[in-house]
């Protein structure tokens, strides 16, 4: 056992340093390209990753071919390990029976030298009564046993009576008011985004739009002012310079969005006095369901712990990667994806205290403030941004986020049972689905010939170099915050590649995300 686990790891590290080789090669590359141009791991794309030019060296696909080698030595590695944890407990388990028996056979030999004769009558004038007593002393604990069995198959309750429990988290209460609060600063813009949300909303009462603005510009405010009554416009009174060490003036943006943030949301909690909100940027366009996407989910988000967040927002929601026959479809996702997003007044007074000053995204994104909760997710997004300028320059605007698809049909969901996504009911559901998914590799997906029907298929990942080679091939987004892919929940990456659902998952048994992967 010992030399053949020798032999793996010597044959581990050679294909470690060749790994790494050729994935600085590959991940020093070209990032995602843009859609229609055919550039990067763009699904349909001319020159696709994986088909060079004229017959040339495939460096990705060597790098795939490599990195599939690397998960089966990986996972070969882990079950040897497993074996040898297994053998280490069974001998544990030996070791205190064997332990036990020769304590209780000292015991034993220690009662018969030294009990006192006086013993020998008490023994004998053990009454009917106490023995039963004893008898009962035992019986409950061995029907609390069976009663314990008996009650698994309550876990199978039929879906109509889980439905009648839960039928409280779907439909939200008619009075609660859900503001939308946009926070605003310098683009007149804002009325492309304000244009929908009054367009769409169903209720001037129930949905008061609060327009935050920064910056004091002038031009921006008039655009806002000439809403009139269908808007609240508030004005961020410090419009002052942080002050902040020297390698960070560059990102003296980023510090003021999150005062303005600090401000905006204590004056919608605890001046307005409201008990949740939306928050939307001023480049964020809604879908038509977008008012109804969150009424639904507030009953969701409020009786679920385990929850933090409702996001409008798919990190991976461009056109070819999501179901456009499946507008309905909502998930669990480990990732705080933001872009028009519901927050409780409860988790607000958990995070006010310690608002970063600045960064606050990725902030929220840090284990000591997911905490291990998630957010709701749809299948395809309810917002769209169109704001290439910004702090972020642009960032990804251009090669990716331009092209996020918006729903544009409307989904009932407040008439919907929505209660499948309560922890206990998903997680159960999810690891079912994902792990009973045929595992494929990356060659037989990209030539497709082999598989047969829409799928899920599942793909395997076991570290972060190989999750990055395997996302940037499929043209799902690759980067790590806080070792959480975007979309990501328990690890999975759920999307369609050509048109079959695909699972990007880590090896069965996952229990937490590693954040050195970041």
């Amino acid at each position: 056992m010992v030399r053949k686990k020798g032999s793996l790891i010597l044959c581990s590290a050679f294909l470690f340093v060749a790994w790494n080789a050729l994935l600085l090669l590959y991940l020093w590359g070209p990032p995602i390209g843009r859609l229609g141009q055919g550039g990067g791991a763009e699904p349909g794309g001319k020159e696709e990753w994986g088909m060079g030019k004229g017959g040339g060296v495939n460096l990705a696909g060597e790098v795939i071919r490599l990195a599939e080698e690397v998960e089966v030595q990986l996972d070969t590695q882990k079950k040897l390990l497993k074996q040898i944890e297994s053998h280490r407990a069974m001998w544990a388990r030996r070791k205190d029976v064997g332990k036990r028996e020769m304590e209780d056979r000292k015991e034993v030999k220690e009662e018969v030298v030294h009990q006192p004769q006086k013993l020998q009558p008490i023994k004998d004038n053990v009454d009917d009564t106490d023995q039963t007593r004893v008898k009962q002393t035992q019986r409950p604990v061995n029907t609390e046993a069976l009663d314990t069995n008996l009650d698994h198959p309550q876990v199978n309750v039929p879906k109509e009576e889980i439905g009648e429990n839960k039928l409280q988290t779907s439909p939200a209460t008619p009075e609660v008011v859900i503001p939308i609060l946009v926070i605003a600063c310098d683009r007149v813009t804002v009325k492309r985004s304000l244009d929908r949300l009054i367009q769409y909303r169903p209720s001037a009462q129930l949905h008061p739009i609060i327009v935050s603005q920064d910056c004091g510009h002038a031009e921006t405010a008039r655009v806002i002012g000439s809403y009139g009554d269908q808007v609240m416009h508030i004005r961020q009174p410090d419009l002052s310079d942080i002050r902040v060490r020297p390698e960070h003036r560059k990102f003296q943006g980023y510090y003021k969005i999150s005062r303005h943030y600090h401000w905006a949301l204590q004056q919608v909690f605890n001046t307005l006095s409201h008990s949740t909100v939306v928050i939307v940027e001023d480049d964020l366009e809604v879908a038509p369901d977008f008012f109804e996407y969150f009424r639904a989910l507030y009953p969701i988000l409020h009786a679920d712990p385990t929850l933090w967040c409702v996001s409008a927002w798919n990190d991976n929601g461009r056109d070819a990667l999501v179901d456009p026959s499946k507008a309905e479809l909502l998930y669990r996702t480990d990732f705080f994806p933001g872009l028009g997003w519901m927050l409780l007044k409860e988790m607000w007074a958990e995070l006010e205290p310690k608002w970063p000053s600045a960064f606050w995204d990725d902030w929220m994104r840090q284990p000591e403030q997911r905490k291990e909760r998630s957010c709701i997710r749809p299948e395809i997004s309810r917002t769209i941004t169109f704001g290439r300028k910004g702090v972020s320059l642009g960032q990804f605007f251009d090669q990716y986020l331009r092209y996020i698809k918006l729903n544009t049909e409307f989904v009932p969901f407040t008439k919907q049972d929505l209660s499948y996504l309560l922890q206990e009911k998903y997680d159960e559901r999810l690891i079912k689905e994902v792990y009973s998914a045929p595992l494929v590799k990356m060659e037989e997906l990209q030539q497709g010939g082999t598989l047969k029907g829409p799928g899920p298929f599942r793909v395997q990942y076991s570290s972060r170099d190989t999750f990055k080679v395997f996302a940037r091939n499929l043209g799902v987004m690759d980067d790590l915050k806080s070792g959480v892919p975007r979309t990501g929940y328990r690890g999975v990456v759920n999307f369609l590649y050509r048109g079959r659902r695909v699972f990007l998952a880590p090896p069965e048994g996952w229990t937490k995300y590693d954040v050195s992967w970041s």
